[in-house]
């Protein structure tokens, strides 16, 4: 349970109608094998002692009385097991009603009864709201209420919730409530047949849920023992966190394993405010486990590329989409500020590369000529002919009208107005031609009645790798709310697709060039100034702000996830190393994302310092880089 982990089970086993015994013994049986596979929270089907096709039979009280004689030896099967089991049964107290309950059991106690809410058509009673007192065989004392939540101090933020077959569809669901007073995994005992929809309905519900809840969902149907006289069931076992399903199957004798992250949950619901306020009053249960956090081996994947579509075949309507956002966006500031044309400076990387291509969308959207996008390769003591090029044509092919403005004359003039030598390459060398292609491409703006139109991505604005008041500086960034593996996915998209193949090959060998500023001098016109060289690679950068800057996670986890994602990709030594450099540079580079120009995001994540997420400019970094000497 290590930084927030909890390893969970949904589990569906092969039962047999009516044979309560047979049934606890294959209740037992997953128990065990799942708490030795490291589980802490196993949750079976609705009815699972007894079957959910049980009819009317389920009334009887020889049923009845088996179901409770099974559900004690399940209870004493998990002593000594720090872990929390939910299984489903008939129980009827003495001289009361029939309820369908979940039985929520850990180290060998009896910890409550939940009875479903909504009954409809079933031979179950409605919960009384005040609940009460149970006893199960005489020996086992629990509360019965539909408003009871499991916690544990162990993982201070797991609470559990459970709700029963129908309860699910209920207007006034208890997964809400429960989630609402504060619980952030949701036991769904499941008690649905097999359809030809079915496991696709089940599927988007449970990803819509665990999203609009931002929750963990584990689910589990009745299986492939029930009775087939009226249906069939599939043993559908499901685990999603916040709209991503984790593990899923159907099968018999079935049992899905994952980990929900408990602690990310919280660290989405927390900006909400409104998680822990229900109006439900709610009896919180706490079951005992061990006293010290144990490690959670991880089982479930991470993506390398979190900002990015899993699959391949989802990446061309993202693609689009992304950049209908950005070509949207450019029309209408240009539209409102009166502005007919798009100023763009093209250096032949990717960021420049997609702006000039948005920046024709956007003109050829608002019926103006492709002349209207003005490209301004500034080449410089950096440039390469390799970049110059890619430039150039990528401009010509989209239409645009393209200038060569040969900088260095410009930027030799201002060294001498300021007293600095011709070969110091310090950092004044390098952000005195930054920012004379700034005050170009600006100055022709103002000339044409157009945009300044900024190039520079999100991933160059979080690690501050740019020139204050230069390339960070524009009238407006198409860029600013991607990410640079975003850039280059949006890049290969068109090079993928475009029926221009002098364009595409253009485009291929951008998205083949080194990420470079071109600042310092260069020899045999080869790319020598490499970024990825100074702030590590983009797209462990990326990485590194999904998991820190998006889920909120500390440092030492996120260096635990990207060993999971990357493998063997990267050295523990060089994750380190760019670790400490994001941590370093974020906090450092604030300033710089603190007077930002407008520009669209493209997905619930920005550095806007107007909607974005925002530290002071003088925070400091040293609780994250102490995060990080942990795992030294």
């Amino acid at each position: 349970m290590k930084d927030g982990f909890i390893k969970v089970a949904a589990a569906s086993p092969m039962i047999k109608v009516a044979d309560t015994d047979y049934n606890a013994d294959k209740v037992i049986e997953c128990i065990k094998d799942a708490y030795s596979r490291g589980v802490k929270l196993i949750v079976f089907p609705e009815l699972t002692l007894t079957g959910a096709s049980c009819y009317d039979l389920i009334g009887h009280s020889v049923i009845l009385r088996g179901a409770e004689r099974a559900l004690c030896r399940v209870i004493e099967a998990t002593a000594e097991m720090d872990m929390l089991a939910i299984v489903g049964l008939p129980y009827a107290p003495r001289g009361g009603a029939l309820y369908s309950c979940a039985a929520v059991i850990s180290n060998g106690e009896l910890l409550g009864l939940v009875p479903r809410s909504e009954v409809g058509g079933t031979v179950f009673a409605a919960a009384d709201d005040e609940g009460g007192e149970a006893t199960v065989c005489g020996k086992f004392d629990a509360y019965l209420d539909t408003e009871l939540l499991f916690t544990s101090s162990v993982l201070p933020g797991l609470t559990v919730g459970v709700e029963l077959g129908g309860d699910a569809d209920a207007i006034d669901a208890p997964a809400a409530r429960h989630a609402l007073a504060g619980a952030t995994v949701i036991a769904s005992l499941a008690s649905f047949p097999a359809t030809v929809t079915s496991t696709i309905e089940a599927t988007e519900a449970a990803k819509y849920r665990s999203k609009h809840l931002k929750c963990g969902f584990i689910l589990a149907a009745p299986g492939k023992g029930e009775s087939s006289t009226d249906n069939v069931f599939s043993g559908l076992c499901l685990i999603a966190e916040n709209g991503e399903v984790l593990a899923s199957d159907e099968c018999e004798n079935c049992m899905v394993i994952s980990e929900i992250d408990v602690e990310y949950l919280e660290n989405l619901r927390r900006p909400t405010g409104k998680f822990g306020r229900s109006e439900y009053k709610y009896s919180h249960t706490e079951f005992i486990w061990g006293e010290e956090l144990c490690e959670t081996v991880l089982t479930r994947h991470y993506r390398k590329l979190p900002h990015l579509p899993e699959y391949e075949k989802d990446m061309g309507d993202y693609c689009r989409r992304m950049m209908d956002i950005q070509v949207s966006g450019l029309v209408k500031r240009m539209t409102y500020a009166g502005l007919d044309h798009c100023v763009v400076g093209i250096s032949g990387g990717v960021d420049s590369t997609l702006t000039v291509m948005i920046c024709a969308e956007a003109v050829k959207r608002m019926g103006l000529p492709s002349t209207n996008v003005v490209a301004c390769t500034l080449p410089c003591f950096g440039t390469s002919s390799r970049t110059k090029s890619n430039a150039i044509i990528v401009a010509e092919q989209v239409g645009a009208e393209v200038r060569v403005i040969d900088i260095g004359e410009s930027v030799y003039k201002h060294f001498d107005d300021i007293g600095h030598a011709h070969d110091d390459y310090s950092i004044a060398y390098e952000n005195a031609q930054a920012r004379e292609r700034t005050q170009v491409l600006m100055d022709i703006a103002n000339k044409v009645n157009g945009l300044d139109v900024g190039t520079e991505d999100l991933s160059e604005f979080v690690d501050g790798w740019c020139t204050y008041n230069g390339d960070h500086t524009s009238m407006y960034d198409v860029n600013m709310g991607l990410t640079k593996t975003q850039v280059r996915a949006a890049v290969r998209y068109v090079a993928q697709h475009t029926e221009d193949k002098v364009l595409a090959d253009a485009l291929w060998d951008v998205l083949d060039c080194p990420v470079t500023p071109e600042l310092l001098p260069i020899h045999d016109d080869q790319i020598e100034q490499k970024s990825e060289e100074n702030v590590g690679s983009y797209s462990l950068q990326d990485f590194f702000t999904h998991k820190m800057m998006i889920c909120g996670f500390s440092p030492a986890k996120t260096l635990r996830l990207a060993k999971a994602a990357y493998g063997d990709e990267f050295t523990d030594e060089e994750l380190i190393k760019w670790l400490r450099s994001y941590c370093k540079r974020y906090f450092s580079q604030q300033f710089k994302r603190s007077c930002l120009m407008d520009g669209p995001a493209v997905e619930a994540f920005s550095v806007s310092p107007r909607n974005g997420f925002l530290i002071p400019s003088d925070a400091e970094n040293s609780l994250f880089m102490a995060s990080i000497d942990t795992v030294e």
